[in-house]
């Protein structure tokens, strides 16, 4: 069910089926009208703070002055796309340092080489449909398409709410055909054969990401402080995977954190690599590939 605001603001809502969607995980879309009375949709916001902070700075820029609008309309438009996503890119403050990267290697690798000197107001569906045909010409995987198809769109998207285009670009194109792979659980047993012949850290790794949820990242982020009840685990941050250093949580902002029950089972091996193997002068649990102190996995 969306949320409505004061008149003219917008709405923000899930798409999910999930029972209680205050506390699930997918992601929130807005639902808002251009400064051209034009309905736009956009999603990608973690939080309500985050769908409510972006319609708040929508709400804002349409109450401007015409003459204001209108100025602002025709430098966006008449702006380069590889200037437009640059100055775009710092203003996603809900961001992860991950997601950044990932922005800017498809920009550098996919995009840019062919739009980056087109000017804003020119993009059209023909535009974005040659570019597509450009990805499947130089045998781009259809994954990588995907992902590259979608980075544009936020960012043409972004352009078109704010006015430097003054139709949807997207509005009759088909997006590349990317079906993902299944996912396949792996079995308690199969689980179970993977500690039994990987090394300590690994089996901590596996209890913390089978037995609380944990991404890789914050696997190996962690600490013996986190255990904030017996069986309450509360995580903080995580190791970056390029940088090797802490991270915020994907989809949360600085400081936030998020806590999933904790099985006896997963306590005791956190607590029991401890006793054999101490912790890390930053006080980490994990001394693996992703710390600095060691180049691999402990064995």
């Amino acid at each position: 069910m969306a949320t409505k605001l004061i008149r003219g603001m917008g709405s923000f809502f899930k798409t999910c089926a999930c029972k209680h969607q205050s506390r699930c995980s997918h992601l929130y879309t807005i639902r808002f009208r251009s400064g051209s009375g034009r309905q736009l949709e956009e999603t990608g916001f973690p939080t309500q703070d985050d769908a409510l902070d972006h319609l708040t700075a929508i709400y804002s820029e349409k109450r401007r002055t015409p003459v204001q609008h209108a100025e602002l309309k025709r430098e966006i438009g008449i702006q380069r796309f590889g200037q437009y996503a640059a100055s775009r890119l710092p203003r996603q403050r809900h961001y992860a340092p991950g997601s950044i990267r990932t922005v800017n290697q498809l920009l550098d690798s996919q995009i840019l080489p062919i739009l980056d000197s087109r000017r804003v107001n020119t993009f059209s569906s023909t535009v974005i449909e040659d570019f597509i045909l450009s990805m499947e010409d130089r045998r781009v995987g259809l994954a990588t398409q995907q992902n590259a198809f979608d980075t544009l769109k936020k960012i043409l998207l972004d352009a078109l709410r704010r006015g430097g285009i003054d139709e949807d670009p997207f509005d009759g194109v088909v997006p590349p055909d990317y079906v993902p792979n299944p996912i396949t659980i792996p079995t308690i047993e199969e689980i179970h054969a993977l500690k039994a012949s990987g090394s300590d850290g690994l089996r901590v790794i596996i209890d913390l990401m089978s037995g609380c949820g944990h991404r890789n990242g914050e696997a190996y982020a962690a600490s013996v402080e986190r255990l904030v009840a017996d069986d309450v685990y509360r995580i903080t941050e995580q190791i970056d995977g390029k940088s090797r250093e802490p991270a915020r949580l994907k989809h949360r902002k600085p400081g936030e954190y998020r806590e999933t029950p904790m099985a006896s089972l997963v306590r005791q091996s956190l607590l029991s690599y401890v006793d054999k193997r101490g912790v890390d002068p930053d006080g980490y649990i994990l001394q693996t590939q992703r710390s600095k102190l060691l180049g691999s996995l402990d064995t």
